[in-house]
């Protein structure tokens, strides 16, 4: 288990779906707080966030199936993140918590964003850090249109090989750049960013803790006809982001609307209209081989796709407010502590949580 900041435990709870892990802090009658982590990670990567929260809050962060120290049930791509997000329903019904408020960062906001889909006023407020774009991670044009009509280019096999296997040998040196430590420092992280190294230790070894293969990270693949040669398959974690099976545009119809507050690290380069995890930009700056162009294969602007999609939710009567976080990556609420935590408790106070 990684070393805790002081103030935040963990514990292991039974769910009608699945044993899970989980991080929390503060007042057991406190206003309820979930923090749901991204891909590649663990409910680790927010603990320091969670002992710096007021103690009025009730906060609680749990490892997704797949992740951290939480039990190694199969993620079914085909539907969408709904997987996690139930499971999240299901911890929630088990904690008794009512109408927390949810916090999620990359995968984890899609999660989040699934939730209120599909639970209308069951959400206090949303904050999304990084989140994935409402349109599915890769492949799309800004109106959501697929490049190709298979998804080519998303899912499990746009996945650097090097780095799976690396993650399987429990890799904690800085010896590739496909080295977990040396991925989290140059994608999770802003340029020039350094953490302490003690810390830097423990978030590689949460990293570490992922699960691998077809049925967790990043999925199974598809051989393709079309550019880049491979499609989505039906299992893991990166399918289920793919937009073959992922939509969260749906978050525009919600009634009631919680409040979104939008936090993103202005030198993100995972969630990005530049993405170096997006097959179309890795064609256009020539990582990618035979990119049929522009016009068939742009990269996915994923940041002005959430942006046009948080646009129509306020024209739909709902509330939202993005806050750029400067000098951090796509990890804000660890680059820019004091900032995002100031963001967020004043959300949650605007929301009802006092």
């Amino acid at each position: 288990m990684c070393s805790l900041p002081e103030g935040v435990s963990s514990r292991t709870v039974s769910t009608d779906r699945l044993e899970t892990h989980l991080l929390e802090t503060g007042r057991e009658d406190g206003d309820p707080v979930v923090f749901i982590h991204g891909n590649a990670s663990s409910a680790r990567f927010y603990a320091e966030l969670l002992a710096d929260l007021p103690d009025s809050y009730r906060a609680v962060a749990p490892d997704l199936r797949g992740y951290g120290h939480s039990e190694r049930c199969p993620i079914d791509a085909t539907r969408g993140l709904r997987d996690f997000s139930e499971d999240i329903a299901s911890l929630v019904t088990t904690l008794g918590l009512t109408q927390p408020a949810l916090v999620g960062w990359s995968t984890g906001g899609g999660v989040a964003m699934r939730y209120a889909i599909e639970q209308p006023g069951a959400v206090a407020s949303l904050t999304l850090l990084n989140p994935v774009s409402p349109y599915g991670y890769g492949g799309t044009l800004r109106d959501g249109t697929p490049c190709q009509p298979d998804y080519a280019g998303t899912g499990g096999g746009m996945a650097n090989d090097e780095f799976i296997e690396r993650l399987e040998a429990n890799d904690r040196s800085d010896e590739s750049d496909a080295s977990p430590r040396n991925v989290m420092r140059a994608f999770y992280l802003a340029p020039d960013t350094e953490l302490d190294p003690d810390l830097e230790d423990v978030y590689v070894d949460a990293l570490l803790n992922t699960e691998t293969g077809d049925n967790y990270y990043p999925g199974d693949t598809t051989s393709s006809e079309n550019w880049p040669g491979v499609a989505p398959g039906e299992g893991g974690t990166n399918n289920a982001l793919s937009p073959k099976y992922l939509d969260l545009t749906g978050i525009v119809d919600t009634d009631p609307s919680p409040p979104i507050l939008w936090v993103r690290g202005a030198d993100d380069r995972i969630v990005s209209d530049t993405s170096f995890f997006d097959a179309g930009y890795l064609g256009k700056i020539g990582e990618l081989p035979d990119w049929p162009g522009q016009d068939t294969y742009p990269p996915q602007p994923m940041v002005t796709q959430t942006r046009d999609i948080f646009e129509e939710y306020a024209d739909a009567g709902g509330e939202y407010r993005e806050v750029v976080v400067e000098d951090a990556g796509h990890s804000p609420h660890i680059e820019q502590h004091d900032e995002v935590l100031s963001a967020l408790t004043d959300h949650l106070g605007r929301a009802g949580h006092l």
